[in-house]
């Protein structure tokens, strides 16, 4: 299938499968005689287990590294769930640091007029004048 077929297959864009070839991600398609990529079962299926890892948020580096294990038949899956984990802690740790900047726009706003005075605690506590 061309790249307009996998990337409907798949939910990826074209750009994006390029890009995924480009850094190694994706073995290069093969080429038509026409000279347009020529995707097979194997690229779809690979394409989409990129796409599930990129919606997990996993990183390009990280993909890279579960891919291997994926294709490994003989992988121990204790390594798999080790990095699984990892990028679960990672996530977590994220979504604390997202609670703690939510809060603390929520606080600056809660001190905030919002009416036509000039004075704004939201500014001077971007500016580090205020808590």
């Amino acid at each position: 299938m061309r790249i307009g077929e996998a990337a409907g297959a798949t939910g990826v864009s074209a750009k994006m499968i390029r890009h995924y070839e480009a850094v190694g991600l994706l073995p290069a398609a093969a080429r038509r005689d026409s000279g347009y990529r020529d995707y097979g079962e194997a690229d779809v299926h690979a394409l989409r287990f990129i796409r599930r890892a990129r919606d997990l948020g996993f990183s390009l580096s990280e993909i890279a590294g579960l891919l291997a294990l994926w294709r490994d038949k003989a992988r121990a899956s204790a390594e798999v769930k080790r990095l699984a984990l990892a990028h679960v802690e990672a996530l977590e740790e994220k979504a604390r640091d997202l609670s703690a900047m939510a809060s603390t726009l929520r606080h600056l706003a809660a001190h905030c007029h919002g009416d036509a005075r000039p004075d704004c605690p939201i500014l001077e506590g971007l500016a580090g004048e205020r808590g």
